[in-house]
C-alpha cells in the first residue's frame, strides 16, 4: 500500500462513489482502477491528473499528504487544480496571512505546495486587506526602492495570470529564479516583461511556463522610516546618461584605431 492508494481510496469512500464509476470517468477498467487502490499498480501521469482533476485536489497533495488528516472541503481551489493549503483564520474569523520571511525563504520554492511547510510559516491577520488569498514575502536587495531588506510584501494570490495589470508590481515565484519582487511593464501571450523601480537594473522577460506563483501587491511592512533618495532625478539620470554616451564613444574611438 501507498499513500496515494490509501487517499483514491479514502477519497472514494469520503464521496460514496462506487469503484466503476471512478473507472469510467477516468476512462479505464475498474479492474485496471482496483490496482491504483491496492497499490499493485502505479498510474501514468495522464492517469494521475485525471484523478486529481477528479476529486479536485492537487497532484503534490495526493502524492505527498494523507488526506484522511485534513478536511478537503476547506481547501482554496484555484487554477489549473492548484491548491493553497490550509486556509487558516484566527479566533475572530479572520484569514491569517503566512509570512515567508527570510529564514525559511529558501525552502519556498520546494515548499509552496506543500501543506505542512505553509502550516509552519509564521502568521499575522491584516482584515483591512478583505477577500482574498494574502501571503507576506521578504524584500531582498535594493531594486525596488524605498524597499529594503528586511521589509515585508503583503501579495494577494492572482488565480490566472491573465490578472495581472502593466504597471502594477507583483512578487513572482519562478522555477528558474526563485522568488522576485518586480513592476510589470508588458504583458505578452507568453511572457511578461518586468523592471525594477531602481533604473540601474534592466528589464527582463519572464515565461509563463516558469512562473510558479504571482501574488499581487496589496501592502508592505517597512521597519525604516529612511527618506528615498531621488534615484529617479533628472539630473542623476542625465548624469549616467553622460557617462554611457562618453563610454560608447571612447570604443569606438578605440576600434576606429585598431
Amino acid at each position: 500500500m501507498s499513500l496515494f492508494s490509501d487517499n483514491i481510496r479514502a477519497l472514494r469512500v469520503k464521496y460514496k462513489i462506487s469503484q466503476d464509476k471512478v473507472a469510467e470517468s477516468l476512462m479505464i477498467t475498474r479492474g485496471r482502477y482496483v490496482k491504483y487502490e491496492d497499490g499493485t499498480s502505479e498510474p501514468r501521469y495522464e492517469i494521475l491528473k485525471k484523478i486529481a482533476h477528479y476529486y479536485h485536489i492537487s497532484i503534490d497533495l495526493l502524492l505527498s499528504v494523507d488526506v484522511r488528516e485534513i478536511d478537503v472541503n476547506d481547501l482554496l481551489k484555484l487554477e489549473n487544480n492548484r491548491l493553497i493549503l490550509p486556509i487558516q483564520v484566527d479566533q475572530m474569523g479572520e484569514n491569517c496571512i503566512e509570512v515567508v520571511t527570510q529564514k525559511v525563504k529558501a525552502g519556498y520554492l520546494n515548499g509552496y505546495a506543500d501543506p505542512e511547510y505553509i502550516e509552519q510559516l509564521q502568521q499575522i491577520s491584516l482584515p483591512f486587506l478583505g477577500v482574498g488569498k494574502y501571503r507576506g514575502f521578504p524584500v531582498e536587495g535594493d531594486s525596488m526602492p524605498p524597499l529594503q531588506d528586511g521589509d515585508i510584501i503583503v501579495g494577494r494570490y492572482l488565480e490566472q495570470l491573465g490578472e495581472v495589470l502593466g504597471g502594477k508590481t507583483y512578487i513572482i515565484i519562478t522555477r528558474s529564479e526563485g522568488m522576485v519582487y518586480k513592476r510589470l511593464n508588458k504583458n505578452r501571450n507568453d511572457t511578461l516583461v518586468v523592471a525594477s523601480d531602481n533604473f540601474f537594473y534592466p528589464p527582463y522577460e519572464v515565461k509563463a511556463s516558469d512562473i510558479l506563483e504571482i501574488w499581487e501587491y496589496q501592502c508592505s511592512i517597512a521597519r525604516s522610516d529612511k527618506r528615498n533618495e531621488a534615484l529617479e532625478s533628472d539630473s542623476i539620470k542625465n548624469m549616467f546618461v553622460e557617462i554611457k554616451n562618453e563610454i560608447t564613444d571612447l570604443k569606438k574611438n578605440m576600434v576606429l584605431k585598431n
